[in-house]
Formats: C-alpha cells, sequence, structure tokens
C-alpha cells in the first residue's frame, strides 16, 4: 500500500481527529460570525473573558488561564493585550511576588460577557439541536478525557 492508499485508509482513532478538527472549525467560524457581528469579539476572546467569570473574585493567574484554554504563556499573552486595550481585562500584580501576574476580569468585560453570552448560547444549541442530551452528555465526557485535566 503508498502512502496514499494509507493515508486515505485513516484508522477510526485517525478518522475521528480529523472530523473533530473540522467540526471545531465549523463550529469556531460559526461561534466567530455571531459575537464579532453583534459583540465585537471573536470565540477565543469570548473563552478568555468566561474562563475569568467563573474563577474566584473574576481573576486568575495567568499562567492558569492559559492551561485551562490550552495555550501556552505566551499565547496567553497575546490574547490578552487587546482585551486589556480596550478595557475587558486588565493586569494585577501579586504584592508578594512581582513574577506572578495575574489577569482580572473589568466590569466592562463582566457587561460585555452577559451580553454575548446569549449570542454564543444560540449558536451552540443550534449546531448540537440533532444530539440528544444523552448523546451531549457522553461526548462532554469524551471530550473532557481528550483534553486532560483542568484547573
Amino acid at each position: 500500500m503508498n502512502a496514499q492508499a494509507e493515508i486515505a485508509a485513516a484508522s477510526p482513532a485517525l478518522e475521528f481527529c480529523f472530523r473533530l478538527n473540522k467540526a471545531y472549525a465549523t463550529l469556531t467560524r460559526r461561534l466567530d460570525i455571531a459575537l464579532g457581528t453583534y459583540h465585537g469579539l471573536s470565540f477565543a476572546d469570548f473563552m478568555v473573558l468566561s474562563s475569568l467569570s467563573r474563577a474566584p473574585g473574576g481573576r486568575l493567574r495567568r499562567i492558569d488561564l492559559a492551561e485551562k484554554l490550552g495555550l501556552t504563556a505566551s499565547g496567553i499573552t497575546r490574547a490578552l493585550i487587546p482585551l486589556e486595550k480596550i478595557g475587558l481585562v486588565k493586569r494585577q500584580s501579586d504584592p508578594r511576588d512581582a513574577r506572578i501576574g495575574y489577569a482580572v476580569l473589568t466590569p466592562a468585560g463582566g457587561r460585555l460577557l452577559a451580553n454575548a453570552a446569549s449570542s454564543a448560547e444560540q449558536v451552540s444549541e443550534e449546531a448540537l439541536q440533532a444530539m440528544t442530551p444523552r448523546q451531549l452528555e457522553t461526548f462532554s465526557a469524551t471530550l473532557g478525557q481528550l483534553a486532560g485535566p483542568t484547573q
């Protein structure tokens, strides 16, 4: 079997990865369009704001935020810069350790997130309407296993 034939006859695991990637790209594009059109956010921005809103006090160490989102330290820095510039997130230093930096959700960020959540919910509901609650629960658990533990 040549290399092309081997790729064409992908294993079920590799085929799952192909389909998962396409589903991710399609859903992210739909969420980007809805969130961008109505709220001026990308889905990545929404995820940052959402993660901060769920954290105690609306703040997380930048490295913990990166871990939650599957980003590197430099990736989270690049994601936070535009949100800081428009006042949705602010930086906070740890008074006991200058090496530790926090990302903090601002009141403006919280308000925008609350408004944007309905758009994200609507797109998510539409995308997953064909799944039963049981299927969604099972698939979500599977994705959780793939993603690994979160903090």
